[in-house]
């Protein structure tokens, strides 16, 4: 798939995904276990608060939801799914959380506000229920992290300006990718053109529930863009089929159904020089406990009654709300 000697590479082929260890060698991706997770957490968050996770039925929200009682929240017992007549319990830690359908989301949620008024809403639903969902937020002044990606992203941020509600909102949790996009960042304004006439191959695989390209993939190709580099962003190459992630990517077989695997690879107009920028993460707990650090920062910040209103994870690593 790539080579570091002309011709110019492609993508047109199978191969595996490669990965560099020492001295150029293939190297397996490097996937902490739960268990090495565990051994290296911190204590739980000094404050505890109400959090409502909506989006239980799904793993990123169920993920988030065991992150949150894991660190001493509040998980309110209600969540909601895109299924009408739907009877629901699921149990999460010691919490037995109602699932309700979509028709009952602004009753039930009116009846949360009143029972728990300093609540942080999280939101892992669907992309086409994204923008509905911010709405209602909104509307009812309830404070939310948003981690759904797609939807109309500037109607999501219309709805929030226009409200004056509190919301943090990210396609990316994971604060040591969020810190790695940052840095591409600040490259991009500082050495503009840098890379011109570079040629850019992009490949991003998750599993095949993720319906959407890698927000986190787009942002990492304006920069380049700022860079120089002339890029169509319907050339990424977005990989969903599981033999193909096992085969061409190297996904190790147990995170097939939860996992983001990225390689952005550019190479000079004579092919004489290469670079290649590469992040993978296996599982989702990255996500999980970067949501509840965002939570976290967003209940302070309604608590103190700060004049912003709408942050991302950047304003999160920027003051150190992170465990």
């Amino acid at each position: 798939m790539l080579s570091l000697r002309p011709p110019r590479p492609t993508f047109s082929r199978p191969t595996r995904w490669p990965r560099r260890g020492r001295l150029g060698a293939a190297a397996a991706p490097q996937c902490a276990s739960a268990a090495a997770a565990a051994e290296t957490a911190a204590p739980p968050a000094s404050v505890s608060f109400p959090i409502l996770v909506n989006g239980c039925t799904g793993n990123m929200g169920l993920s988030v939801a065991e992150a949150a009682t894991s660190r001493g929240l509040h998980l309110v017992p209600v969540s909601f799914s895109s299924r009408e007549k739907l009877d629901r319990t699921i149990k999460i830690g010691h919490t037995d959380v109602r699932i309700y359908g979509p028709s009952a989301r602004e009753d039930v949620l009116s009846s949360v506000i009143h029972e728990y008024p300093d609540v942080i809403i999280v939101d892992y639903t669907a992309p086409d229920s994204m923008n509905f969902n911010a709405d209602l937020y909104c509307k009812l002044g309830l404070p939310f992290v948003m981690g759904t990606t797609g939807g109309d992203k500037q109607l999501l941020y219309k709805s929030v300006q226009d409200s004056k509600n509190y919301a943090l909102i990210s396609p990316q949790m994971g604060k040591q990718v969020v810190a790695f996009v940052a840095a591409m960042k600040i490259m991009a304004e500082q050495f503009p053109g840098a890379f011109s006439g570079y040629n850019l191959e992009v490949l991003e695989s998750h599993q095949a529930g993720k319906l959407d390209t890698s927000g986190t993939a787009k942002d990492v190709i304006a920069c380049f863009e700022k860079l120089g580099v002339s890029y169509d962003m319907n050339r990424i190459v977005k990989i969903r089929d599981p033999e193909q992630q096992l085969d061409m990517v190297g996904v190790p077989e147990e995170h097939i159904e939860g996992h983001a695997f990225h390689l952005y690879h550019l190479t000079s107009p004579d092919d004489s020089v290469s670079f290649e920028f590469q992040h993978n993460v296996c599982g989702r707990s990255i996500y999980a406990e970067g949501t509840i650090d965002a939570a976290t920062f967003l209940h302070r910040k309604v608590q103190s009654k700060d004049s912003k209103r709408i942050y991302d994870m950047d304003d999160v690593l920027r003051e150190g709300y992170m465990r």
